[in-house]
C-alpha cells in the first residue's frame, strides 16, 4: 500500500468517526504520526485528499445503485439505504461542491447511470428524482420530520411522482 493510499484510509477514517469539518492536515498528520508537512509529499494537500474521498464515496454509491432493481422504486430505495448507512460520505459527496477536475473520468456519470435509465434516458427527470431523494434524505438524516411521521410512505408517496403511468392494457383487471 503506498502512503498515499495510508493517508487517504487515515482520511476516510477520520470522515467516518468525526465528519467532514474533522478533515485537517494537521488531525490527519497526528493519526498516522508524522508532521503535517511531511503529508504534502505524497498529497498535494487538503483539496486532494476531499476529492479522492468524493471519488470512493461515488464509486460505493454506484456500486449500490447497479447492485439495485434498475425501476426508480428500486433506486430511491438504494439511494435511501446507501445515504443513511454512510450518512458522512453522503454528505461529502451531496453537501460540498463536487472538484470535477480531481475526479477519474466517468466517476460521476457511473453513479448517475442507473438513476438516468430508470427514468428513460431523460437528464432533466434525473436531476429532479435526484433532487427529490437528497432532499428527502438530507431532512431524514437532519432528523427533521416529526417522530410520528411515516418516511417509508413518504418516499413512496416520492417516487410514484416518477413511475411511469400504467397503459391501458395494464390498468385493465
Amino acid at each position: 500500500m503506498s502512503r498515499r493510499d495510508e493517508i487517504l484510509d487515515a482520511a476516510a477514517g477520520l470522515l467516518v468517526e468525526e465528519g467532514p469539518d474533522a478533515l485537517s492536515m494537521r488531525r490527519l498528520g497526528e493519526l498516522l504520526g508524522i508532521r503535517a508537512p511531511s503529508l504534502y509529499k505524497h498529497v498535494s494537500g487538503k483539496e486532494e485528499i476531499l476529492a479522492a474521498l468524493q471519488e470512493r464515496a461515488l464509486r460505493a454509491m454506484a456500486v449500490e445503485l447497479e447492485a439495485a432493481r434498475p425501476d426508480v422504486r428500486g433506486l430511491g430505495d438504494a439511494y435511501r439505504a446507501w445515504a443513511l448507512a454512510n450518512p458522512q460520505q453522503y454528505t461529502l459527496v451531496t453537501r460540498h461542491p463536487l472538484d470535477r477536475d480531481r475526479l477519474a473520468p466517468g466517476v460521476e456519470a457511473a453513479a448517475a447511470a442507473p438513476l438516468l435509465a430508470a427514468v428513460g434516458g431523460d437528464q432533466a427527470r434525473a436531476r429532479a428524482l435526484w433532487g427529490l431523494a437528497h432532499g428527502l434524505v438530507d431532512l431524514e438524516l437532519a432528523g427533521r420530520f416529526p417522530s410520528t411521521a411515516d418516511l417509508d410512505a413518504t418516499w413512496r408517496a416520492a417516487i410514484e411522482l416518477f413511475e411511469p403511468e400504467p397503459t391501458q392494457k395494464e390498468s385493465q383487471p
